[in-house]
């Protein structure tokens, strides 16, 4: 493709200042940058019930193992560690580490959800939103839905009756602390498993590239080749094709072929050529460079005017779903009570059967604990961060608990393992960014 290179400025400022004219010596400033700001504690108490949470769903996870292998529900056993290893604990573990070790400064990747490092950077943009959502509309790209509870059914039925669903919500991405404003995409032949699609993060104000350049939107575009295994999590998921500097170019190429009057520079050695792998392990290489695209000014017929995102998020905002862990946790808390009555009714039937596991008292206890629980996600549902930290506090001395008897049981209920397996779950659900960043809003680490 043709473009208009960026100004070639390859050995930067000349710099004018003399050279010192006596020995140097070395001075710490009177405020060492280098010291540790003091954390709140609600910051730190997020902190370690997230650690706890990741420890004790390894040990669950050990304890099915270990107990589950030569009893009727191996199978059961088997399965539900692969749920709690995938989809709890390697996520939690990872999200630990990506605290400490990925920054929060931009190096043109974006973040996962749990920290990790996602697609790269590889599209800028000039223009309004407006002019974002004409030129992509134009070429032929659908917006995605946000995730909700609607959209999320709609995904059900469209894999069970195999129904397209252009539409479809993409994961979230996250830049500059933000998650992506929207997402555009394609499918290939209605197959849900194979998809173009580019997600869009508006630029903070007075914000530059580095190398001093300008711009007012960045995007990832990565293009869906199949349905598969997470290197990193095992968990089920798109797999990306490693040739992402391709669909960049897809994308360019099909909207200058609609707007041709949008230009296009680019910025060479953005970046040095990489190859490395992306959130959920695939391989992805790119050359190292920027393509600029410059829309601004592209005017969008009447019939075909699109909400900007801005907009539509504060609408949603004010009648927007609870994140999908804390849902997790309130289904998971009436589990908890539905296991519960399910002990209750084998006490009373037999009472034999629960000799190694629980007393009257301790059904007694375990009712008391699933109602606290119940009623303390009420309180977190409105936003009360005082509530999600007692919930976290509950959840943790009930799983240390059951896990400890679990672990000196000669023999092992089926409905005890479960009401545990429930426990360490709620707290997994509580202890995450989503339930974090709903009682807290504006807030993300």
């Amino acid at each position: 493709m043709v473009v208009e290179p960026a100004d070639d400025w390859r050995r930067g400022d000349v710099v004018n200042t003399p050279p010192p004219t006596s020995p140097p010596t070395f001075e710490l400033a009177p405020d060492d940058v280098s010291v540790t700001p003091l954390w709140p504690v609600r910051e730190i108490l997020d902190g370690v019930f997230f650690v706890i949470g990741t420890v004790l769903v390894l040990w669950l996870g050990w304890i099915v193992v270990s107990i589950g292998l030569d009893r009727w529900f191996a199978i059961g056993s088997v399965f539900l560690f692969w749920v709690l290893l995938a989809y709890v604990g390697l996520p939690r573990l990872q999200e630990v580490l990506s605290k400490v070790y990925v920054p929060d400064y931009f190096i043109g990747r974006s973040l996962t959800d749990i920290g990790v490092l996602g697609d790269p950077i590889n599209l800028a943009l000039d223009g309004d939103e407006s002019d974002i959502h004409a030129a992509m509309s134009r070429a032929g790209w659908t917006r995605a839905d946000e995730l909700t509870i609607r959209s999320s059914w709609r995904i059900v039925v469209s894999s069970v009756l195999r129904r397209p669903y252009p539409q479809a919500p993409v994961s979230s991405l996250f830049l500059f602390g933000q998650r992506q404003a929207f997402a555009y995409q394609q499918e290939v032949d209605g197959n849900p498993s194979q998809r173009h699609h580019v997600r869009f993060w508006p630029v903070p104000d007075g914000w530059k590239l580095p190398g001093g350049f300008q711009v007012q939107w960045l995007a990832a575009a990565t293009y869906d080749k199949a349905v598969g295994i997470s290197l990193f999590t095992l968990q089920v998921t798109h797999r990306v094709d490693a040739d992402i500097d391709i669909e960049r170019d897809y994308v360019i190429d099909t909207v200058r072929y609609v707007v041709p009057e949008a230009s296009l520079r680019v910025i060479k050695d953005y970046s040095s050529a990489f190859t490395t792998r992306n959130g959920g392990g695939d391989v992805v290489r790119t050359d190292g460079s920027l393509p600029i695209l410059d829309l601004t000014g592209l005017e969008t017929p009447e019939p075909e005017r699109v909400q900007p995102a801005t907009d539509a998020l504060s609408r949603a905002m004010s009648h927007r779903v609870p994140p999908p862990s804390l849902l997790a946790a309130a289904v998971m808390s009436m589990a908890k009570a539905a296991v519960t009555l399910a002990t209750v009714v084998v006490a009373v039937v037999g009472a034999d059967s629960l000799s190694v596991t629980a007393s009257t008292r301790e059904l007694a206890v375990m009712g008391s604990s699933a109602l606290c629980l119940l009623g303390l996600w009420v309180f977190v549902l409105a936003h009360h961060a005082w509530a999600r930290i007692a919930l976290m506090g509950v959840c943790t001395v009930e799983a240390v608990t059951q896990l400890v008897d679990l672990n000196a049981a000669e023999d092992v209920h089926f409905l005890v393992l479960m009401s545990t397996a429930i426990t360490v779950l709620i707290l997994i659900a509580v202890s995450s960014d989503g339930a974090r960043r709903w009682v807290r809003p504006g807030r993300r680490a």
